[in-house]
């Protein structure tokens, strides 16, 4: 073969003689075209190296404005440290995007140590978590449900846009509003857990037909506890239409904050809820089945630790305390905004939540967690809720949640929102469960850590 292979090489000799001599002459002549093309290149260098120098001043000048501007604010306007002026400092401050707990505002030559209630271990974890492929819009909340204090606050979106996905009501609360018909329709039609309810054809429907109060032989009937785990729309379009009505719809959705402003170290823009004459309306904002019933996280969060806080809503707060060298200018309080419910009715929704868990729509997202070392030390509830926007291919996905102690005191209030984008990606309601196994384990491992640290000390 190598022999053949030499002998075809021969007769074209000639012709790579000539290739060789072109490639020769082509190479002088771009060495003299590159000599004379230097110039050129010295003064792009010099222009470029002008716009570089430029692009770094404007960087520089736009990373210290708002520490300026922070300065100024602080000392200037706001001597008296309350929400509402603080509002304006930390509006401007990313606390959904870092997972720092502490920092300092310096102002002249004062510096002022803020101290958030941020749990950095928690912040960091959900940060890592995030499906950021399938996931256009996503939003976490964490909260202490006896303090309000706020936990963790994550935000992220897929275009990059300076929000706070957390503080916004833009997103359609879907199912999560069954909690509150669910609270009306025990403390005013006397519902229980094991309330027999019935529906006819699909249960994620809601026609008109479907609110008629007819029993055939296609008859579902369930209990109210199954009805709310397994999100039925007809059972709570039949109660907001037939046995509650506009007025009570209205008041009990007040009572939860829809509507209502909450002082928070951040500005927290009020959910909206629209009731019209319609008793057909009637029967979609009872149960969910519209889109202009609007909800953040943050307020999702505040509507679980109602409940779990036996009836009494306490305001949010981010920041424990703020001072300079020994004196604190401010510090974190408690404030009970409202009774939304009273105790005995708290204590069903949680069981009504708990439903939701063990069998209805957040069972799959939670299977053998009576299993699980951390979560089966738990009590664990939730509500989660889902509506399409065909138009933009886009699905909202909710789940609002608590997570507490069978044989201790503590517990966590966890809020979520997935805006998935064609494809499903991680859902909220597993986003809480790993939430909630991360908190405990960090807690119970502490604590693990102090009984030792005290029993060497002895």
């Amino acid at each position: 073969m190598l022999n053949r292979s030499k002998r075809k090489a021969t007769p074209y000799a000639h012709e790579n003689k000539w290739q060789n001599y072109q490639l020769k002459l082509k190479k002088k002549d771009t060495v003299h075209r590159s000599y004379r093309r230097i110039p050129i290149y010295a003064v792009s260098a010099v222009v470029l190296a002008v716009l570089i120098h430029g692009v770094f001043a404007l960087m520089e000048k736009s990373l210290a404005t708002p520490e300026t501007d922070y300065a100024q604010i602080f000392t200037q306007r706001f001597e008296t440290f309350d929400k509402t002026g603080l509002q304006n400092i930390f509006n401007r401050i990313p606390f959904a995007a870092t997972s720092e707990r502490n920092f300092e505002l310096t102002s002249g030559e004062t510096a002022y140590q803020i101290r958030s209630s941020i749990d950095s271990g928690l912040q960091e974890f959900i940060m890592a978590q995030i499906d950021r492929k399938n996931s256009k819009h996503f939003g976490f909340v964490a909260m202490d449900p006896s303090t309000g204090r706020v936990l963790s606050m994550v935000s992220y979106d897929k275009n990059g846009q300076d929000i706070n996905i957390c503080t916004a009501p833009d997103y359609p609360a879907a199912s999560l509003f069954k909690i509150i018909t669910a609270a009306a329709a025990i403390e005013k039609c006397g519902f229980n857990c094991n309330t027999p309810v019935t529906f006819n054809d699909n249960k994620y429907t809601l026609y008109k037909v479907q609110l008629k109060d007819r029993i055939n032989k296609y008859t579902n009937r369930i209990t109210f506890a199954e009805s709310f785990a397994d999100s039925v729309n007809p059972v709570f379009g039949k109660l907001g239409r037939n046995s509650l009505g506009k007025s009570a719809l209205e008041r009990y959705a007040a009572a939860f904050g829809f509507n209502q402003s909450f002082d928070f170290e951040i500005p927290l823009t009020p959910s909206t809820i629209c009731v019209s004459e319609d008793p057909y309306n009637w029967a979609e904002i009872a149960c969910g089945f519209n889109r202009k019933t609007l909800i953040s996280p943050m307020h999702g969060a505040l509507l679980v630790s109602g409940i779990v806080n036996k009836g009494k809503l306490i305001e949010p707060t981010i920041i424990d305390s703020i001072g300079k060298s020994d004196q604190t200018l401010y510090q974190r309080n408690s404030h009970v905004v409202s009774d939304v419910v009273n105790p005995s009715t708290a204590l069903t929704l949680k069981k009504l939540m708990q439903e939701t868990v063990i069998s209805g729509t957040a069972s799959k997202s939670f299977s053998r967690f009576r299993k699980d070392a951390i979560l089966s030390r738990l009590n664990i509830g939730g509500k989660t809720g889902s509506i399409n926007k065909n138009s933009e291919h886009l699905k909202y996905d909710w789940f609002v949640g608590f997570a507490e102690e069978k044989n201790g005191t503590k517990k966590i209030v966890i809020s979520v929102l997935v805006v998935h984008q064609d494809y499903i990606g991680t859902r909220a309601a597993m986003y809480s469960r790993m939430a909630i196994k991360e908190y405990f384990q960090n807690y119970y491992a502490n604590i693990k850590d102090q009984k030792t640290d005290s029993a060497a000390a002895l």
